[in-house]
């Protein structure tokens, strides 16, 4: 069955416009909450007076109170127990539900976009992604009148308040115990997101000097011009403050990027080239799991490392599910997303974060000498904005589009054509090895689909 609402990353779109409204996502958790309690009793697992219980956290979006409410109210109607955290970053939820043993977790967040979006994605018992199957079946029972359990068995509502601390620690508790951060200063960019209380305290806890910037949220300025998605903020502070890095995380806390004492950008792919060189020197490495958009130089210079890299189609959780597939510890994307299985069973920018600085420190290096040997291939991204009801793949004008500039990369390079999973985009990536070309075939191709959606 295909999905109607779940995207690559959950359900998300503008608050009060379908289907992120109070009616859908209180139907949402009725139909998880149901679907949660039929499984419990056919894992045999439901007993009398017990109820099934879920951990729900947010992000700093002033609809999270809005939201949260409804998804509360839907999962108690099925009579399913909740939790409530407030603002932790997404993977702190996946942590907290696998260590609390319960049956769900549940983020409102919508990542790296701006305030007025927000969405809902899951996480299972085990703290992974929900599967697509149970998704499907999360739909399926969408389409039915939402009811309610009878009184006795309605679900019960209750905080956490530890959540915080529990998870500061098990962050702190992914970096090396023989290791500090002791003479480092760090500046933390937390976006105005859900790690505005945590990610600064776990580097200082740990012993670095740190300044925090983006970490002041008013429910209105979460992304807005601080974060993993706009990183100059990063590079005028670690600059202006004689920083020796600097760590910018996005809305929810997943993904990173990095920035060294002179100012200059780190992704996701140089970050998981400087994992992946300290997890082989420790002879714990069989390969690496990248995505459709990883550079072409990540994969060159993992080559000459002996590591061989899978690509898997763009979205953290199928670079998870991969990496299951094959055994393998490490993957992400360049966007940041970087899971160290390892670790833990997500990605989290936090935790990422703190195995490069554990690679830096175990090298004796800083972050431009790890990354000498890597050479990103130049890369050009643009986003066109289509119609609804768009279908790009029937365009011949596209795919003639697409052909001519592989043509003209003369097998140097590549074109990749891909529709967003989380907003009504078509992102055009264009690769190779001269920068203007590139720029230059990206933007043909993007003005092509501009003209033909129009």
């Amino acid at each position: 069955m295909g999905r109607k609402y779940f995207g690559t990353d959950g359900v998300r779109g503008t608050v009060g416009e379908a289907p992120i409204t109070p009616d859908f996502v209180m139907r949402l958790g009725y139909a998880a909450g149901t679907t949660l309690v039929a499984r419990e009793h056919l894992r045999g697992h439901a007993n009398e007076g017990e109820h099934p219980a879920v951990l729900i956290g947010k992000d700093t979006r002033i609809s999270g109170y809005l939201l949260e409410a409804a998804l509360e109210a839907g999962f108690a109607a099925a009579g399913v127990d909740v939790m409530l955290t407030g603002p932790l970053p997404t993977p702190a939820i996946a942590y907290l539900t696998r260590a609390l043993r319960l049956q769900a977790g549940v983020v409102i967040s919508a990542s790296h976009n701006p305030y007025p979006d927000n969405g809902i994605k899951f996480f299972s018992a085990a703290g992974t992604k929900l599967p697509d199957a149970v998704e499907a079946e999360i739909e399926s029972r969408l389409e039915q009148p939402m009811g309610c359990a009878a009184p006795a068995r309605l679900g019960k509502a209750r905080r956490i308040d530890d959540a915080a601390g529990r998870y500061i620690e098990f962050c702190k508790s992914t970096f090396p115990a023989e290791l500090d951060l002791r003479g480092m200063k760090i500046v933390v960019d937390c976006a105005h997101g859900a790690a505005y209380h945590i990610a600064p305290k776990v580097f200082h806890e740990l012993g670095a000097e740190v300044q925090a910037i983006g970490a002041e949220p008013n429910g209105l300025n979460i992304n807005d011009q601080v974060g993993a998605t706009a990183p100059q903020a990063l590079q005028q502070a670690v600059l202006a403050q004689g920083a020796d890095l600097g760590i910018a995380l996005d809305g929810d806390g997943d993904r990173v990027m990095m920035v060294d004492a002179r100012g200059r950008l780190y992704d996701g792919d140089q970050l998981l080239y400087v994992i992946a060189r300290q997890r082989l020197a420790n002879g714990g490495l069989a390969g690496v799991v990248g995505t459709l958009m990883t550079n072409l130089g990540l994969e060159h210079a993992l080559a000459k490392l002996g590591l061989p890299i899978v690509r898997a189609k763009v979205g953290d959780r199928y670079v998870l599910e991969t990496l299951i597939e094959r055994g393998w510890k490490l993957g992400g994307e360049n966007s940041g997303h970087i899971i160290c299985l390892d670790r833990h069973t997500t990605g989290d920018g936090i935790v990422s974060a703190l195995q490069v600085l554990a690679a830096l420190r175990l090298q004796h290096l800083a972050l431009e000498q790890a990354c000498a040997d890597l050479t990103l291939y130049p890369q050009t991204l643009i986003n066109v904005r289509l119609p609804s009801d768009f279908d790009w793949q029937k365009r011949p004008e596209i795919e003639s589009a697409r052909r001519t500039a592989e043509r003209e990369l003369g097998g140097s390079g590549r074109v990749l054509l891909r529709a967003s999973g989380t907003e009504p985009l078509l992102r055009v990536m264009v690769e190779g090895r001269e920068a203007r070309q590139v720029a230059d075939l990206a933007q043909d191709i993007a003005e092509v689909v501009q003209r033909a959606a129009s």
